[in-house]
C-alpha cells in the first residue's frame, strides 16, 4: 500500500469502535422517538397530560443531545477528522449534534402547554394549547428520528471506508513482485 494512501485511512479497529458508538446512540434515539409518546390508543391528546412525563422526556431528550455532542466532539478531536472520510463523518456528527439540540426545547414547550392546559377555560384556548402540544412533541420526535438519521449516515460513510480499505488490502496482496522470467535457451546449438 502506498504511504499516501495509509495517511488517509481510518484504523480499522478504531472505525469500528465508533461505528459501534453510533449505531447504539442512533438505536437509543430511535427507541426515544417511538416510545415517548404523546396521544393516546385512540390518537388523542389525553384530556389531562402528565406535565411530569412530558418534563421527563425533555430531561431524556437533553441527556441524549449531550451524548451526541459528546460523540461528535471527542471525534472532532481525533487526528482522523483529517482523513478524507473523517471530514464527511464529522459533517454527519455535526448535524446530527444540531438536531439532537432541537428536540429537548420542543418537548419541554409541550410540557408547558400540558400544564396550562388545565387552567385554560376557554375552548378556543385549549383547542390552540392541544394543536401546540401535538405539533411540539411530534417536532421534537422527529428531530431524534433527524438524529438517528445523520448518525446512520455516519455509519455507512465508515462502513464504505472499511470496505475501500478491504479493497486495497486486495489489491496490495496481489501486487506482490513479479516472477523473474524463465531462463531462455542460451545461443545456437550446433
Amino acid at each position: 500500500m502506498k504511504p499516501d494512501f495509509q495517511r488517509d485511512l481510518i484504523p480499522s479497529d478504531d472505525a469500528l469502535h465508533l461505528i459501534g458508538a453510533l449505531n447504539a446512540m442512533k438505536d437509543r434515539l430511535l427507541n426515544a422517538a417511538h416510545q415517548w409518546e404523546l396521544l393516546d390508543e385512540s390518537g388523542h391528546v389525553p384530556a389531562a397530560p402528565s406535565y411530569t412525563a412530558l418534563l421527563q422526556h425533555a430531561a431524556d431528550a437533553q441527556d441524549l443531545s449531550r451524548d451526541v455532542l459528546q460523540l461528535t466532539a471527542d471525534f472532532a478531536r481525533s487526528p482522523h477528522r483529517t482523513t478524507r472520510a473523517g471530514g464527511i463523518v464529522l459533517s454527519h456528527l455535526a448535524t446530527a449534534a444540531t438536531m439532537s439540540s432541537h428536540a429537548a426545547p420542543h418537548f419541554t414547550e409541550t410540557a408547558e402547554s400540558a400544564l396550562a392546559l388545565p387552567r385554560s377555560a376557554n375552548p378556543t384556548d385549549r383547542h390552540y394549547l392541544t394543536n401546540r402540544m401535538v405539533i411540539d412533541h411530534a417536532s421534537a420526535r422527529g428531530f431524534l428520528r433527524r438524529t438517528s438519521e445523520s448518525l446512520r449516515d455516519a455509519v455507512k460513510e465508515l462502513d464504505d471506508h472499511l470496505g475501500f480499505q478491504r479493497f486495497l488490502s486486495t489489491l496490495t496482496r496481489r501486487e506482490s513482485p513479479p516472477a523473474p522470467p524463465p531462463p531462455r535457451p542460451g545461443g545456437r546449438h550446433r
